[in-house]
């Protein structure tokens, strides 16, 4: 490696590289990008300012539509000015910062994901002692957690990637800085940073996924036994808001991660990319709101 120059400015490939495209699919994911920020914005507002919303589950609820607006944030504009000056050049210290942050929020997600779950188990599993034990302060004191984990597993990946040095392909098969994407171009051993992938990632992503499902049998065995049908369909339409958030943001984001044969399929690897960083904010907020009453109605006050 004596006689390559290292590199300190890299590329992104982008979505396409068709010019009569650029303009279509800069419209196009601006209008995706205003309404995840206006969807995500509008909850964290009713949560806010409506009383009735405010308990664990909204609580909670905001915090998730925070993670939203900030991941899709982390993203989508440095996307949407590459569509529009197809500029793509990006230094290694602005990758790795972007790097950073997407994964702070996407596994701050992961983790509140569990908590939402177990919140729910409280609601409906021991709903005579949720108000003991969902007290604000332990709700404020979960959320802390999860924002700590989030920020601390990024952490540890952001400085292994500090140490990577990039001497041969300059470009990075992505519309952002993604970290397998980053990891295929550097010509440093990367061996610590895919163990750190699959083992501290999967670990942690692992326990919280298990987290998240384990509650649902005891959720699904109380849920069974209650008499009254309007309150079944409510705690279900609940229920299932929140598996439906789960199972969009873990296939996702187990395809890009731990995936060990990527056969350069770069293509395929962008369009999943689009999904869980561009897609998947937007479709948070809309699952929740539309079927959750309690939103449908603070907003119909808001309107009228």
């Amino acid at each position: 490696m004596g006689n390559q120059t290292i590199l300190n400015e890299l590329f992104l490939s982008g979505l396409s590289d068709i010019p009569a495209l650029q303009l279509p699919l800069f419209l196009f994911f601006l209008l995706i990008y205003l309404l995840t920020i206006t969807w995500n914005l509008l909850i964290i507002v009713l949560i806010v300012s409506d009383s009735h919303l405010h308990t664990p589950m909204y609580f909670f609820l905001g915090n998730l539509a925070s993670l939203d607006l900030c991941c899709s944030s982390v993203t989508a504009p440095r996307m949407l000015f590459d569509l529009l000056t197809q500029r793509r050049k990006i230094t290694k210290t602005a990758c790795i910062t972007q790097i950073f942050f997407f994964l702070f929020f996407a596994l701050s997600e992961a983790f509140l994901l569990a908590v939402m779950s177990y919140d729910r188990y409280t609601a409906i599993c021991q709903p005579l002692h949720y108000i003991q034990i969902m007290s604000w302060k332990v709700c404020v004191q979960l959320a802390s957690i999860v924002w700590c984990l989030g920020s601390s597993y990024s952490l540890v990946h952001t400085l292994c990637a500090l140490k990577l040095t990039f001497c041969g392909s300059d470009i990075i098969e992505s519309f952002f800085c993604d970290l397998p994407q980053l990891l295929e171009i550097s010509c440093s051993n990367i061996f610590i940073n895919i163990l750190l992938i699959f083992v501290l990632g999967g670990f942690l992503t692992g326990g919280s996924l298990t987290l998240t499902i384990f509650p649902y049998v005891s959720i699904f065995k109380t849920v069974l036994k209650i008499q009254v049908k309007g309150k079944r369909s409510k705690v279900f339409s609940t229920c299932s808001s929140h598996l439906t958030v789960v199972f969009i943001f873990y296939f996702s984001g187990f395809f890009n991660y731990y995936r060990t044969d990527t056969n350069n399929n770069f293509a395929a690897d962008k369009r999943m990319s689009v999904f869980y960083a561009v897609i998947v904010p937007l479709l948070n907020p809309l699952i929740y709101s539309l079927r959750n009453q309690d939103l449908r109605t603070a907003f119909k006050n808001v309107l009228f």
